[in-house]
């Protein structure tokens, strides 16, 4: 089945994502006051608050379950996120503002259909249920008619929306040029010119201490300390106190019930299913496969999907109904069915038997304790930090802070080389960043249930290490420039012999010979630079590249066109062809949206957009 993307909004969309998540129940509808209704408009198109703040909340929350931490409001101001949101509600304004201006709208039909289809407002039989829809949308703070009006809003403006991004294909001669100029291919050969290649001088001479201090002098910004912060820290992690967090046997055996499916598993079948429009069909493509005419990857792709369409994973008995003994019969590798699914009559495919496991409560006994004592460890640090944050404002140091808490004390001279165990967290960096000498140290989240702060005890600016602390790094710089210098050299005196008749045996070289590669591809010891070269010489012309401390020299023996019927090259066609369409769509569609705006006007209420953010603080 085709996937649609790029579909901007989603009333739907958010209200599966996040609508219905008890920590949004009611936002929007009793945060604000009933006179503050938008943010703004798109021409006579509002902008519901309740909308961008659901929404703003939704993203705070999809980058939260993304990194594994909680978000401040803060730090999502300043990854810009308030600013995408509001933007995309512009948009979703604009369509609107647009199907509106054009007359597109959808039926009471197509409405009805696109309540049914939303999960939340199913019942029990999975059908649409009226006091489901009327219980949701309450939670949600939206009355009946206002939400019905967003999605059919949304439907028309998806319409126009579609106008837009389909139908759009590139011309041959695009895909050909780009076939032609990818697929393209070069035969040549090479080899590797350094102090190992036998029968060459590309020896160096001693270094003087005026040769070294000459090359520190022009080298300066490899020998420059950056600019550094002597910061001391203290910081306490789940991890630290671990050890003394009890984890008593009723607490145990509780969580090994709760994760009974987990430790004692019934014997499952990764599979896969194919469903038809009804019996006949799929009996017609059983005997397909039973003929030795198809196979099931074959009926896949006739139907336009891909295998992870189709792919259930692994699935027991009970999450196949009617269709469990016909699957579980099944050898690995066979087809089985036609066999009835919630779905329909479908055919299934067998790769692979999972036998039943069990788990006892002594042998979890390991990993729920660790991972029960882990989370308790959590909300210990989670406890304290707030009287870790109250004892730094009253005045207590962090060395005095570390005395008499759990947290630990640490220094470390900040820069951008600076390495640690706590220089892993995002959050300690981003804090070490910004920090400067005098700022209060407070407590922040690390973002894994850890906490810490920071003082910047003083700051070295950015300087030259004195030549004599990096004496023998500079040496070994000079050395490595040197020997590269020298390879090079050697390597351009013989690009002339190699232009002409001489051999790369008869120049003491060890050949080695690339055939029809693209400019994709890359041979096991090829370096990059090299194949990048040769896409810019004519046959027979030679060439000198530097790779490190090492030279190549690289002849060019034949240009070779693209294999434009080729499986390889008609896959790229396709792929060109989708992805260039799919950019001149979103350009096309961008251009709209900019159109729509000009001529409609965009108007947001900044204390409208501030009152929502005030409750995010």
């Amino acid at each position: 089945m085709a996937r649609k993307t790029g579909k901007v909004g989603g009333m739907a969309g958010w209200l599966l994502l996040g609508l219905l998540l008890l920590a949004l129940g009611g936002f929007g509808a009793t945060s604000f006051s009933g006179n503050l209704r938008s943010i703004g408009s798109v021409g006579e198109t509002p902008i519901p608050v309740s909308t961008y703040a659901r929404s703003l909340q939704n993203e705070i929350r999809a980058i939260e379950a993304q990194q594994g931490g909680a978000m401040t409001f803060q730090q999502a101001q300043a990854r810009n996120i308030p600013q995408q949101v509001l933007s995309q509600m512009v948009v979703t304004a604009a369509l609107k503002e647009e199907a509106d201006t054009l007359g597109i709208s959808v039926g009471d039909e197509k409405l009805a259909q696109d309540l049914r289809a939303i999960q939340a407002f199913r019942g029990p039989d999975g059908s649409f249920n009226r006091e489901a829809y009327r219980m949701t949308l309450e939670n949600a703070g939206l009355s009946e008619r206002e939400f019905e009006e967003q999605l059919r809003g949304e439907s028309a403006s998806t319409l126009l929306q579609g106008a837009v991004l389909a139908g759009i294909k590139m011309p041959p001669a695009y895909l050909d040029t780009l076939i032609a100029y990818t697929g393209e291919r070069r035969s040549f050969s090479w080899a590797e010119v350094s102090a190992d290649t036998g029968g060459l001088d590309t020896g160096t001479t001693e270094a003087t201490e005026d040769d070294l201090r000459a090359f520190y002098e022009e080298n300066i910004g490899a020998f420059t300390r950056p600019r550094t912060k002597d910061i001391t820290y203290a910081w306490l992690t789940p991890e630290m106190i671990v050890e003394t967090v009890e984890v008593d046997e009723n607490s145990l055996r509780a969580a090994y019930e709760e994760r009974s499916a987990q430790y004692n598993m019934p014997e499952r079948r990764l599979a896969e299913r194919l469903v038809f429009a009804n019996e006949a069909e799929a009996q017609d493509a059983a005997e397909r496969i039973a003929a030795g005419e198809v196979t099931f990857e074959d009926l896949v792709a006739e139907r336009d999907l891909d295998l992870a369409d189709v792919d259930l994973g692994d699935v027991s008995r009970a999450d196949l109904g009617e269709a469990a003994e016909t699957v579980f019969a099944a050898e690995v590798g066979g087809v089985a069915g036609p066999a009835q699914s919630d779905l329909g009559v479908a055919l299934y495919r067998v790769n692979a038997v999972l036998p039943a496991q069990a788990t006892s409560f002594e042998d979890a006994l390991p990993d729920l304790r660790g991972e029960l004592a882990l989370d308790r460890a959590r909300r210990v640090v989670e406890q304290q930090a707030q009287g870790f944050d109250d004892e730094l404002a009253g005045g207590v140091t962090l060395e005095e802070l570390a005395e008499t808490t759990d947290m630990e004390l640490g220094q470390i001279d900040w820069n951008s080389r600076a390495e640690g165990a706590v220089t892993g967290y995002e959050a300690f960096r981003a804090a070490a960043e910004a920090a400067e000498e005098g700022d209060y140290p407070e407590i922040a989240e690390l973002g894994d249930g850890g906490v810490f702060a920071l003082r910047v005890d003083g700051i070295a600016e950015a300087a030259p290490y004195p030549f004599d602390e990096v004496r023998d790094e500079v040496r070994a710089a000079y050395d490595a420039q040197a020997r590269a210098n020298a390879a090079l050299e050697q390597a351009e005196a013989l690009l002339a012999p190699l232009a002409g008749d001489a051999s790369f045996e008869e120049m003491g070289l060890e050949q080695r010979t690339e055939t029809g590669l693209s400019r994709t591809s890359f041979g096991s010891d090829l370096p990059p630079e090299v194949l990048e070269r040769v896409f810019t010489m004519r046959p027979a012309e030679t060439a000198a590249i530097a790779t490190g401390d090492s030279a190549i020299v690289v002849r060019l023996d034949d240009i070779l066109p693209a294999e434009t019927e080729s499986p390889q090259a008609q896959q790229l066609a396709r792929f060109f062809g989708d992805q260039a369409a799919q950019d001149v769509a979103q350009d096309l569609f961008r251009a709209l949206a900019t159109d729509i705006q000009d001529r409609a006007g965009v108007s947001i209420d900044q204390a409208a957009l501030n009152a929502v953010h005030a409750n995010f603080q």
